[in-house]
């Protein structure tokens, strides 16, 4: 899929690798100048020298996602580099911090950060870029939840609460600024291969370890997703040809939640 992005400035936060990794390429390589927000500065650097060898426009900017005055700061500089901000992608996340446990016995300060991040970062933002996208005069907004966010899962309480959240937030904002031609929509991906969940699919031998051959039966694809596959639907969605589709949940799951009353 080809599209348009041409004159669109896109800011990715948690871009630097994984699924914002794949996200900020996609929109650089359909023409979006791509601002990449990432915590770890020199692997978005990386990414963001990678998408200027392609013939693309980017560059990084380190920043926490839950921290007000970072957030304020990257969108002021991405408008003073290109003049406007017309998308923005609310991908930054984490996940478990101190292992799958039961609610009573998840960490606090594991529950804080992983709802500070994941919900909370995309309100702060959110916060930061929406007047910028007002000044532009409309804009698209992505905010990257999860299937975890629509279905209960078992040991990832603040991850769980935090996705849904976003679910319902993402709801909230197309209330709030479809009026002034904000268009905002969420993707909530299945199982996802990156590197930080290679370990979690593939034995030493190069195999599906047990766990990860019990998940991937009841997705009838069979696999995880690839993490461009995440990204073409989040590249949908800021396309020309997606300009009524405001308010909806996309999800990138290979049909996981179509059977998720199956034992698992």
């Amino acid at each position: 899929m080809k599209v348009d992005l041409k004159n669109q400035v896109a800011l990715v936060t948690g871009g630097a690798q994984g699924i914002g990794k794949s996200i900020s390429r996609l929109l650089a390589a359909n023409g979006a100048q791509v601002a990449i927000v990432d915590l770890d500065l020199d692997k978005a650097e990386k990414t963001a020298a990678g998408i200027r060898e392609s013939g693309g426009a980017a560059f990084a900017i380190e920043g926490d996602v839950s921290r007000s005055e970072q957030m304020k700061r990257a969108v002021d500089r991405v408008e003073e580099k290109w003049g406007k901000l017309s998308i923005l992608i609310n991908n930054a996340g984490i996940n478990t911090l101190g292992g799958r446990v039961p609610i009573h016995e998840f960490r606090e300060e594991d529950w804080s950060r992983i709802l500070e991040v994941d919900l909370t970062g995309v309100y702060v933002v959110s916060k930061a870029a929406v007047p910028a996208l007002l000044r532009n005069r409309g804009g698209r907004v992505v905010n990257i939840s999860s299937v975890a966010g629509l279905v209960p899962l078992r040991l990832q309480s603040a991850f769980v609460a935090a996705k849904a959240g976003v679910v319902n937030l993402t709801r909230s904002m197309v209330l709030e600024l479809g009026p002034h031609g904000i268009l905002v929509n969420a993707v909530a991906p299945g199982s996802t291969l990156t590197r930080g969940t290679k370990k979690l699919f593939y034995g030493a031998d190069g195999v599906y370890t047990e766990n990860a051959a019990s998940l991937l039966a009841h997705i009838p694809l069979g696999r995880p997703a690839e993490t461009l596959e995440v990204a073409w639907a989040v590249l949908f969605l800021v396309s020309p040809e997606a300009s009524y589709i405001n308010g909806t949940v996309l999800t990138v799951d290979g049909g996981w939640t179509a059977g998720y009353t199956r034992d698992w």
